[in-house]
């Protein structure tokens, strides 16, 4: 009979743990290669993400490209922080490109960014990190200088670290 109650007991635990799991929170979970979280007073965000980290990757980029899901975007992630441009070469949809530095802190926004434009984006000095998404979308949800992005990429000193 004792052993009947204490596999009930690690049952009712164990599905209690499972429950907890299940609802808390993407971010609450840890950092992903894959995956960024953003938060602001505007709220929060997530996107699934390709990672642009070579030269080659990131000389490409999202180019050629005619489509991208609306949760999904890419981030470039250069090996040291520098002064960074963009344009829109061989790109074929409206892209925003969120600029962050290697706290990870939005210092800038470019909205709407034009396709197949050659006009430079300049995304500031001292950025580590460039998320590209859908244009519109960061408008849309509030992403702006200030807010805050979770990722492996900004390590122990990030504004808002992986745990």
């Amino acid at each position: 009979m004792r052993r009947i109650v204490t596999i009930g007991l690690l049952r009712a635990c164990l599905g209690g743990v499972l429950y907890l799991t299940l609802a808390l929170p993407g971010w609450a979970a840890g950092c992903r290669e894959d995956t960024v979280f953003l938060r602001g007073p505007w709220g929060s965000a997530r996107f699934t993400v390709e990672i642009a980290d070579s030269i080659g990757e990131r000389a490409r980029g999202l180019m050629h490209r005619e489509s991208l899901p609306k949760s999904h975007g890419m981030l470039f992630i250069y090996p040291r922080p520098s002064v960074v441009s963009f344009w829109m070469k061989n790109t074929l949809i409206p892209l925003d490109m969120v600029f962050l530095d290697p706290r990870g802190v939005v210092r800038h926004v470019h909205h709407m960014a034009v396709p197949g434009d050659r006009t430079p984006i300049p995304g500031g000095k001292d950025i580590l990190v460039v998320l590209e998404i859908n244009g519109g979308l960061a408008r849309a949800l509030g992403i702006s200088p200030g807010s805050e992005m979770r990722h492996p990429a900004f390590g122990s000193g990030a504004a808002w670290p992986c745990t």
